[in-house]
């Protein structure tokens, strides 16, 4: 169970923009773009520069000069609400022109991007007229009834080799599909291309942080993937350092001021607080060393590693280690 929700947004609006590397220079992106004073956003805004310029990707294939572009991350549903909702931004956006019919209608398009496909929504669809095609792997192009042209873009049905950045984007990703994101954000040049695959990276990740201790606890992970990935897996290290201590020191205080009320009904409330006090600080430090361990055990590390990692980041010698790491990993 992830303790930090995950920030989808920001990796698709970076996958949008190294799928679409190629007309980088080409097209205008504008992330969360604001239709009005109020809180009315469009998930991303890509602008043509010149129309007649050829975008080789087929997501950007039905692209005019207007392209409005809405995420939805595996949490979000995507339905019939969703579908007009999406018209609704494009249509607010189309009125909002500098003057009258500034944005052409014909000169707009609308993007719904989501891992799952919204079978149920396409079936709807149908049933209502709409006419659905699919004219390439995973893209729904939607007709007849709309205001503007329209496609729905599933992630984990486009190819693999050319989609790394949009499919990584799922919590179910595998371990083939991680290796080649890793070495393709490897072979990237240029310092802003690398640092959209790095927010892609980084929210892939975080996704999949389950999926990726099974794979390191299970040994499936190979040295190639380990070497890799060595950045992100100390990104993980770090964090899981972080965790333990803050757990730790919120249920050592917590628990040194509640037997430091009891010892100040006892030897007079103010002396027994502080002494709890004082008490739950180190009490914190000791919990937060033992919840450390713990989350490290279940990243999958090695005893020899842990005993490493603990005894760099908290500056204990031997013989402190041995008071801790002893009760949790046994005699070493």
């Amino acid at each position: 169970m992830r303790d930090t929700k995950v920030q989808w947004h920001p990796g698709f609006v970076a996958a949008m923009e190294l799928e679409l590397e190629e007309n980088q220079g080409d097209l205008i992106f504008q992330k969360e773009y604001n239709l009005n004073t109020r809180p009315l956003e469009i998930d991303l805004l890509v602008i043509r520069k010149n129309v007649s310029t050829h975008i080789d990707n087929e997501i950007g294939h039905i692209f005019r000069g207007h392209n409005i572009m809405e995420y939805k991350s595996p949490d979000d549903h995507l339905n019939i609400d969703t579908f007009y909702k999406a018209a609704a931004y494009a249509c607010l956006y189309k009125s909002y022109g500098k003057k009258v019919d500034a944005i052409k209608a014909d000169d707009i398009t609308v993007s719904l991007v989501r891992d799952m496909k919204p079978s149920g929504l396409l079936r709807y669809l149908k049933e209502q007229g709409f006419l659905v095609s699919k004219p390439y792997r995973g893209i729904y192009y939607i007709e007849g009834k709309v205001l503007f042209p329209t496609q729905i873009v599933v992630t984990r049905e486009i190819g693999e080799d050319k989609h790394i950045w949009l499919r990584a984007l799922s919590e179910k990703i595998n371990i083939q599909e991680m290796e080649s994101l890793v070495k393709k954000v490897r072979e990237l040049e240029g310092k802003f291309n690398r640092e959209l695959a790095d927010s892609v990276l980084e929210v892939s990740i975080q996704a999949n942080e389950q999926r990726i201790e099974e794979w390191k606890g299970g040994g499936s992970m190979g040295p190639a993937l380990m070497k890799l990935m060595q950045p992100e897996l100390a990104v993980l290290e770090k964090e899981a350092v972080q965790k333990g201590m803050q757990k730790g020191m919120q249920q050592g205080i917590q628990q040194g001021i509640q037997q430091g009320i009891q010892q100040g009904i006892q030897q007079g409330m103010q002396q027994g607080i502080q002494q709890g006090i004082q008490q739950g600080l180190q009490q914190g430090v000791q919990t937060g060393i033992q919840k450390t361990i713990e989350i490290l055990q279940d990243l999958g590390y090695e005893n020899g590693k842990i005993i490493k990692i603990v005894r760099e980041k908290y500056n204990l010698t031997d013989d402190e280690i041995g008071k801790y790491i002893n009760d949790k990993l046994g005699n070493i």
